[in-house]
């Protein structure tokens, strides 16, 4: 078996028929480790034959070695339920895991963003690389809740055909995980004794706007660009004020 495709989904019913569509042909199975949808999200991997298991929420570490572990595959194609592989990308992965042999165990591919209906080129939002390919057993996810970090000690080469991720569709999506995300970084903060005075708060989601908006040339995406360049810096504010406020109750 070459290669196995991978996601861990909750309530994805409204993306994950362009994610798996796109990686049909190319997938010698899907393993898919769900939160206990309430939506329509098992029916639909199911109908694109994924092995499907249900399993109380870890964190998204944890969570997606559950994957991993899962996984039968020679390669291991890791995706979240809202990423969609190119064509050119799909090409090129089936090259990789056909050669008889790679440079490189693991591979981290470059992304651009779909956000608000509009791909957003600039302020930090696209043209970056995350580790998505690897020969399995070539590494695993740290036990973050949030942003969690690919461990691996092997070499990492770079895919330059890229995965589209179609980010928040609307501002309500956003503020509903923006409050979700917020509260379990601060948490995950909180328990690693990290602190934050307010004066560096302040400072730091004040250049958050700067540094996307200007350095990184987000008002080049027009409006769009300025609203990210925003709400990322208030997503600075609040995480930080929240592990204020864990603090302050113990």
């Amino acid at each position: 078996m070459d290669l196995s495709v991978g996601l861990i989904t909750y309530n994805e019913e409204n993306d994950l028929p362009g994610t798996l569509e796109a990686v049909k042909n190319i997938a010698d199975e899907i393993i898919i480790v769900d939160n206990g949808s309430t939506d329509r999200t098992v029916e639909i991997a199911e109908s694109y034959h994924a092995k499907v298991y249900v399993e109380k929420w870890k964190g998204f570490g944890p969570q997606k070695n559950s994957v991993i572990e899962k996984c039968q595959g020679k390669w291991i194609l890791l995706i979240d339920a809202d990423e969609v592989i190119s064509p050119a990308l799909e090409q090129r992965i089936r090259e990789i895991v056909k050669a008889p042999a790679s440079p490189y165990p693991v591979y981290k591919i470059r992304f651009s963003t779909i956000c608000f209906g509009k791909e957003i080129k600039h302020g930090g939002w696209s043209n970056f690389y995350r580790v998505r390919l690897f020969i399995n057993g070539a590494g695993k996810y740290d036990n973050r809740i949030v942003h969690e970090t690919f461990l691996t000690t092997a070499k990492i080469g770079t895919i330059k055909e890229d995965i589209k991720h179609y980010t928040y569709k609307s501002l309500e999506e956003y503020f509903n995980k923006f409050n979700l995300y917020t509260s379990k970084l601060a948490l995950q903060y909180h328990k690693r004794g990290k602190t934050k005075s307010a004066w560096n708060i302040f400072f730091s989601a004040k250049f958050k706007f700067y540094k996307a908006y200007l350095f990184k040339l987000g008002f080049l995406d027009g409006y769009e660009g300025y609203l990210l360049a925003r709400i990322s810096s208030m997503y600075i504010l609040v995480k930080y004020s929240k592990l204020r406020e864990l603090r302050s109750k113990r």
